[in-house]
């Protein structure tokens, strides 16, 4: 009997081209999860993401699930997949769930948190997993010029898809701000994101932080739809996929 399954799992994105399986690379996070599940099923298994995390970008908890059927239980399924997982991969829960449950289709709400070393130099041993700036924000700017930022509103500006042919609308709920010595993490969440969408923000943020914009500029921003009125793309080491919500 073919079954859905869905899967919760962590990565660390350092060495893959991205979630998204591509024909001209085999380092996908999909395309590892694909190559596994094949091996025991036999024929192609397809394994729906909840999102498409870019190269270097890093995941605590994506939501993923395929069809298959198999005489394992999920308890062995999971092990299965664990053993033959590369070491940076690896699955926290199994489940199976109703046929129709999709990953990206019925997630309603995602939550990305971006890493940032203002000191001098990153913790050697976290190199990896927090973008080092090198450079003293001011917190309480980045917060004015955040409020702007939360509900509705089109993010075309915050979008690296010029092509981009859906809607750009999106809703953030919550932008939070957390210092602990020299680091600082920023938490995203909304109903769903663009293309680069966090790293634009961030990007943008650090440029308020660091007194090249205003705060009120923000609005500015959103209201002209232009990629080039927001400010860089943050770069990708520093950002994780933290947690994705379903009303189930």
């Amino acid at each position: 009997m073919v079954r859905n399954y869905k899967i919760i799992l962590q990565y660390d994105g350092s060495r893959y081209d991205g979630w998204q399986k591509q024909g001209n690379t085999e380092k996908t996070v999909q395309g590892k999860l694909e190559q596994v599940l094949e091996r025991l099923s036999g024929s192609p298994v397809v394994v729906h993401g909840s999102g498409r995390t870019d190269a270097g970008v890093h995941a605590h908890g994506q939501t993923a699930n395929f069809h298959m059927e198999t005489e394992l239980s999920e308890k062995e399924l999971m092990q299965y997949l664990n053993q033959y997982l590369p070491e940076d991969i690896e699955v926290l829960s199994l489940d199976i769930v109703k046929d129709r449950f999709h990953s990206r289709l019925n997630a309603v709400e995602k939550t990305y948190v971006y890493h940032i070393e203002m000191g001098p130099k990153k913790d050697v041993f976290q190199r990896k997993y927090i973008y080092g700036l090198g450079k003293e924000l001011d917190i309480e700017r980045m917060e004015e010029a955040a409020v702007s930022l939360m509900g509705s509103h089109d993010f075309k500006s915050f979008c690296a898809n010029k092509k981009m042919k859906k809607s750009t609308v999106r809703t953030l709920t919550d932008i939070s701000f957390c210092q602990k010595g020299t680091k600082l993490t920023v938490s995203y969440t909304g109903d769903g994101f663009l293309h680069h969408m966090v790293r634009i923000l961030m990007g943008t943020l650090i440029e308020v932080g660091l007194g090249e914009r205003k705060p009120e500029e923000m609005k500015e921003i959103l209201l002209k739809e232009d990629r080039q009125a927001a400010g860089y793309t943050a770069p990708a080491e520093g950002l994780f996929l933290e947690r994705v919500v379903y009303d189930d």
